[in-house]
């Protein structure tokens, strides 16, 4: 009897999967990935086992990889591929006619509708990219790097924007895409500049303005995606996701003052000039990065 209910719970469920994809945005199923959540699904989760756990078995009784070339080019290739993305979310709705306001998605095969899919989906595979940040990390022995928040984001960002692109692919809900590019050009670039050597460094004493700019971009996306509560129409077609924006930018919100406050209230990541004159010098190569 409990083999058959099991059954045929999995059954409803299957049946109740297959409507909801049925449902989807047909623009993008074809796409790389689109066609189903489980190989990203794979990947996710091979990342998460390889940074945690495979990766430093691996590099235990190694020498760490001098991976200063590769980062100079990975962190500013990361900077031109915002920058684009930052252009085309302009071009395809956040510069040319969204109001900031109630923004439904376009459906149709517009250029301009289909110019916006696309770069959400553009942003959707960024997100992969990003995940060899923490891999560099592992391959030059600083899994102190590697934190709970790190991870959490790196594996909680692609997950949820592929059904992002896969039912909504424009609207409200993209929002947080193009700022959040913005502030990755600013990152990376300072990411890039560190990993040119002491001779750059010194300049870099903005460090700590990196997190300010974070904190701000999520009291951006709370505060904007926080107008929906109080439209008094708005069909936007799936509320899940409002609500699940909501929820990201209050949690990360909270996550990263709760950085803030241990790395420089505490003052463990204080800018080296300033390090110098407070506390001994932390030579942690390439610092925390995060969205």
């Amino acid at each position: 009897m409990a083999f058959f209910e099991i059954m045929s719970t999995a059954e409803h469920y299957y049946d109740k999967w297959t409507k909801l994809i049925n449902d989807a945005d047909p623009r993008t199923k074809d796409w790389l990935l689109m066609s189903s959540p489980v190989p990203q699904t794979a990947i996710i989760l091979f990342y998460i086992y390889f940074v945690m756990s495979l990766g430093p078995r691996i590099m235990e009784n190694r020498k760490p990889f001098d991976l200063k070339q590769v980062l100079i080019i990975y962190n500013f290739s990361v900077v031109a591929y915002s920058l684009y993305m930052c252009y085309e979310f302009v071009m395809s709705g956040w510069g040319t006619g969204y109001s900031f306001g109630c923004d439904l998605l376009d459906p149709s095969h517009s250029p301009q509708a289909m110019r916006m899919a696309w770069t959400c989906w553009l942003y959707y595979s960024s997100k992969f990219i990003e995940m060899l940040d923490t891999i560099f990390f592992v391959l030059r022995k600083k899994q102190n790097q590697v934190s709970f928040l790190h991870v959490f984001h790196h594996s909680i960002m692609p997950f949820t924007w592929w059904f992002g692109v896969r039912f909504s692919p424009g609207g409200l809900g993209t929002f947080h895409a193009p700022l959040n590019c913005i502030v990755h050009v600013i990152m990376y670039t300072y990411y890039g500049l560190s990993a040119l050597g002491p001779t750059y460094q010194k300049f870099l004493w903005w460090k700590k303005h990196l997190t300010s700019i974070q904190l701000i971009q999520f009291v951006m996306v709370t505060g904007h995606i926080s107008q929906y509560y109080f439209m008094k129409d708005c069909p936007y077609p799936y509320p899940i996701f409002i609500y699940l924006i909501t929820l990201y930018g209050i949690v990360f919100l909270l996550l990263f003052l709760n950085f803030w406050y241990h790395a420089y209230t505490k003052g463990k990541r204080l800018p080296k000039v300033l390090q110098n004159t407070t506390m001994p010098q932390n030579n942690n190569g390439i610092h925390h990065k995060k969205e």
